[in-house]
């Protein structure tokens, strides 16, 4: 005859059995071979040597001078000296745990929790028939759960929370018929919960929360009827909630949030559940009212029922809560009968004297903030009333809850200005304001808030200055004033908040003025927004040390210059959008040697040159530069016409840089000579030069042969530079053994043979310190029978440098333009100046007004007889002298430029010399101009 028993049932039977004969083989093992002290004794200097990470050196102890009932964490029986608690928890101990634990057969207690244990769950665990306590919480345990567990009939309390435990939750767990607690949240468990948890009659804790299971919530769990705590919480659980559950009244934790659940809530659920303390139903499906019954919970204190979609008031009586602490609601609908279910709700919650956190966002109440909110509990730490239809004003009252850290009043119809009040929250940590109608200033008070850390005030219409007093708030890491009407500059003092981390907004305000250098202290910034602005003058280079950034607005303001050469040191940069601004010069090839750069427009400038061709610029959708006209080159899909030679091609060798220099100093040489001879009135007309070098009567002569030999035949390996006119070789002059530099003209080159006499003329002419020496010429006709032209310099080792400088040609230009100052000031930089001022300095500050104060007096030095002829023609004279005034602030503007203290705002070779071509113009019309009035007054 057989027995018909359901299939729960005979698993039951199946794994009683198989637990029964584990019991008896354990038995009969501990008797064949005689566990002994010595045998724990050993056990326990193996599971020593599995753990290798002993920052605390707990084994230390572990040592054969002490008996090992006297180690740290082992506690024996005092009848057979066996160990019966091993308590290694919050060590910090990495390691993992021996198969020999099994040999412990006396052991009741495990407790590894909060250590860094890996590898699997031994099971071998198995063994201890006598455990009744296995706690390996916050661990890396890995594998499945270790079903040799359920071998252990006394087991009560398993907690593996918070390990990387997975697989589906075994069924045998509902054998062990005296747990008390079963907790295995936060590992990575999966499948359904099993129905034979129903059975563990004595359970009191059950925590299944952050794991990957699926299905519903078993109808069995509702037989529990000792639980007190149920912790269900996002577990990827769906349908409806068995009513049974409702019905536990021992219940005080009852958590299911962040499921699929559905349903409504009981009507009497404050009856059924009259122990409950925390009640958390948040991120589901619920619908229906809230029921009014949870006021008869008298001990509750945590309310979450946020994120459903309960309909109806808010239940006034849950003000009467005396223990309440956290009330979440937020996101359902609720609020919509009307505007007093806000103000109705705030006044019940006067009698809630312990509310830390309150929480009414995105629930559409509407109507003002009642002035009762400042009656709101003195342990009140935080008030979120975002994403609603408030209106009216901020209540002054605000300032009443001084413990506030977070305060959300974002996203309402809110009008008139932030109180002064604010500044009383001095332990606020976050606010947000934004996307409002608040008006006014921001109020001065704000810097009262030292602890602030997010203040987010964007999207209103507040007015005036950003208040210097948010200096003071030195623990901020994102502020936002972006989309308001805040007008004048930035105070620098904003820019010393070096707390600043996650982001800066000031966009889409009226901010006027230059950037100030100080942007370079947000070293720790990842996102700067400063677009939409009225901002001008040039972007600091200082902002190349904020080199965390990865997110750089700047695009809608007056910005010019360059774009600075330290934005290489940006590496971490995403987006960079320099659109719309007044930006010059060439796109840096840096941009496109980026390896960071996403995203990067740099559209509606004056940029000009070639457009790059590698990194970000080879995708067509990850970068703009439309709306620069003077761009050329880049990928086939920018459709820009082909870029003309280069004037000037780089090169990575010692003289690249000089040779734009040398072009430069003979047009300001030339240009000297011109105003010299309009201010001395030299009536004589300048003599044509021959077609000799005008240096070879002034300089020993060298052959086109010897200049062969010692360049190695012109060779590529002595090539040291290239220019628009020609290239520059080293050489070794075998008569004297001497190593020049040689400059062979490429007189194929328009313009190069003009160039070549200029050149001449000014060396002949001058002789400075700071130009390399000329050592001859070569005029002649090569071995195929053309035309030839060189100049011999002395080699520089270091190229117009000392000491071993690094060369660079924003250092190029610093020295050209210190030079400029030195020739036409007549005054050294070592000279000593008002007010400690350098040399730089002093010619700044006297342009344009005092030029001729600063002028060299020998430039200015007029001839005595030319007096009367001067008064004879009082109207020229005037006009011509008045150029002259002209040409020389232009010509010390440019040194000026050139000689600014900071690379990047330094003018480059190629501006300089359009520059000088416009003075040059000028010049030679003053002195055609001169000439013919001479010519009159000698009729």
């Amino acid at each position: 005859m057989f027995l018909r028993l359901p299939v729960t049932s005979l698993l039951f039977f199946i794994f009683f059995s198989t637990n029964t004969i584990g019991l008896v083989t354990a038995a009969m093992g501990s008797t064949s071979f005689r566990f002994t002290n010595e045998t724990d004794r050993q056990a326990l200097l193996v599971i020593k040597d599995l753990i290798p990470g002993d920052p605390l050196r707990v084994f230390s102890s572990w040592n054969h001078s002490l008996h090992f009932c006297d180690w740290q964490g082992v506690i024996c029986g005092r009848r057979h000296q066996r160990v019966r608690v091993l308590n290694l928890s919050s060590l910090g101990l990495v390691g993992s745990l021996s198969p020999h634990v099994g040999n412990l057969t006396f052991l009741r207690i495990i407790d590894l929790g909060d250590n860094s244990f890996n590898g699997k769950i031994p099971q071998e665990i198995g063994r201890l028939f006598r455990l009744q306590y296995f706690v390996v919480w916050n661990n890396s345990f890995q594998g499945e759960f270790p079903t040799n567990l359920t071998h252990c009939p006394d087991i009560r309390v398993i907690n593996v929370i918070k390990n990387n435990l997975r697989g589906k939750l075994p069924i045998e767990v509902g054998l062990l018929s005296s747990l008390s607690s079963l907790q295995l949240a936060a590992n990575h468990f999966t499948g359904p919960i099993p129905s034979s948890f129903g059975n563990l009659s004595t359970l009191r804790h059950l925590s299944l929360a952050f794991n990957n299971l699926e299905g519903s919530i078993p109808l069995e769990l509702g037989q529990l009827l000792k639980l007190e705590f149920l912790q269900l919480s996002q577990c990827g659980l769906s349908g409806f909630v068995p009513t049974l559950l409702y019905n536990i009244s021992s219940i005080n934790i009852f958590s299911i949030a962040e499921n699929l659940l559905k349903g409504s809530l009981p009507p009497d659920l404050g009856f059924s559940l009259p122990n409950l303390q925390g009640l958390y139903v948040g991120g589901n499906q619920f619908y229906g009212p809230i029921p009014a019954s949870l006021a008869n919970a008298s001990g509750l204190v945590q309310i979450d029922i946020s994120t459903n979609y309960f309909t109806g008031p808010i239940p006034i009586n849950l003000g009467t809560l005396p223990d309440l602490r956290v009330f979440n609601a937020f996101s359902f609908l609720i609020g919509t009968n009307g505007g007093d279910e806000l103000r109705n709700f705030l006044n019940s919650l006067s009698n809630s004297t312990k509310l830390e956190s309150l929480n009414l966002g995105n629930d559409h109440f509407k109507g003002p903030l009642p002035h009762s909110i400042a009656n709101l509990s003195d342990s009140l730490t935080e008030l979120v009333l975002v994403q609603n239809h408030i209106t009216g004003s901020i209540p002054l009252g605000i300032g009443n809850l001084e413990n506030l850290s977070l305060l959300g009043l974002s996203e309402n119809m809110l009008t008139g200005s932030i109180p002064d009040s604010i500044g009383r929250l001095t332990q606020l940590r976050q606010l947000y304001i934004y996307t409002n109608n608040i008006s006014a200033e921001i109020p001065s008070s704000i810097g009262n808030i030292t602890q602030l850390s997010i203040l987010a005030l964007q999207e209103n219409m507040l007015e005036g200055r950003i208040p210097v007093s948010l200096s003071n708030c030195t623990n901020l890491q994102a502020l936002d004033l972006g989309d308001n009407r805040l007008t004048d500059m930035i105070p620098a003092q904003i820019f010393g908040l070096s707390s600043l981390s996650q982001m800066l907004v000031l966009s889409n305000n009226y901010l006027i003025g230059v950037l100030p250098l100080e942007v370079g202290n947000l070293q720790n910034l990842e996102l700067l927004d400063l677009s939409e602005n009225k901002l001008s003058g040039e972007i600091p280079a200082s902002l190349g040390s904020c080199q965390v950034l990865e997110y750089l607005f700047m695009e809608g303001n007056f910005f010019q210059s360059t774009i600075p050469t330290s934005f290489k040191q940006l590496k971490g940069i995403q987006v960079l959008d320099l659109s719309r601004n007044n930006l010059s010069g060439h796109i840096p090839r840096f941009l496109g040697e980026s390896t960071s750069i996403q995203n990067l427009n740099l559209s509606y400038n004056m940029f000009d040159g070639e457009v790059p061709n590698e990194g970000v610029f080879r995708n067509i959708s990850a970068f703009s530069v439309v709306g620069n006209k003077k761009l050329c080159g880049g990928i086939k899909a920018l459709q820009l016409p082909a870029c003309p030679t280069k004037a000037f091609k780089q090169r990575k060798t010692l003289f690249s840089h000089r040779v734009i220099i040398a072009t430069t100093t003979s047009v300001i040489v030339l240009l000297l000579l011109c105003l010299s001879m309009i201010i001395y009135r030299i009536r004589r007309s300048s003599q044509q030069a021959s077609s000799a070098s005008p240096l070879q009567s002034q300089y020993p002569k060298l052959s086109y042969a010897e200049l062969l030999q010692a360049t190695n035949g012109f060779s590529s390996a002595n090539l040291i530079g290239e220019g628009r006119y020609g290239s520059v070789y080293k050489g070794l002059l075998n008569s004297n053994e001497q190593i020049v530099a040689v400059k062979v003209l490429n007189l194929q080159q328009h313009g190069a043979n003009t160039s070549f006499m200029a050149e001449c003329e000014a060396l002949r002419t001058i002789r400075h310190r700071n130009l390399v020496k000329i050592i001859t010429s070569c005029s002649g006709i090569d071995f195929k029978g053309d035309d030839f032209k060189a100049l011999v310099f002395e080699f520089m080792p270091n190229g117009k440098y000392g000491m071993g400088s690094k060369i660079s040609a924003e250092g190029d230009m610093y020295s050209y333009g210190v030079l400029l100052l030195e020739m036409f000031t007549g005054k050294r930089p070592t000279n000593m100046f008002i007010n400690n001022n350098s040399l730089h300095s002093y010619v700044k500050m006297s342009l344009p007004d005092r030029v001729m104060e600063i002028v060299d007096p020998h430039i200015l030095l007029e001839e005595e007889e030319e007096q009367p002829n001067r008064s004879m023609q009082p109207s020229s004279s005037t006009t011509n002298i008045s150029k002259v005034e002209a040409c020389l602030v232009s010509i010390l503007q440019i040194g000026v430029s050139c000689s600014a203290e900071s690379p990047s705002e330094r003018m480059d070779a190629r501006g300089v010399l359009m520059e000088l071509h416009k003075i040059r113009d000028v010049t030679l019309g003053v002195m055609a101009e001169g000439r013919q009035n001479r010519g009159r007054n000698d009729f």
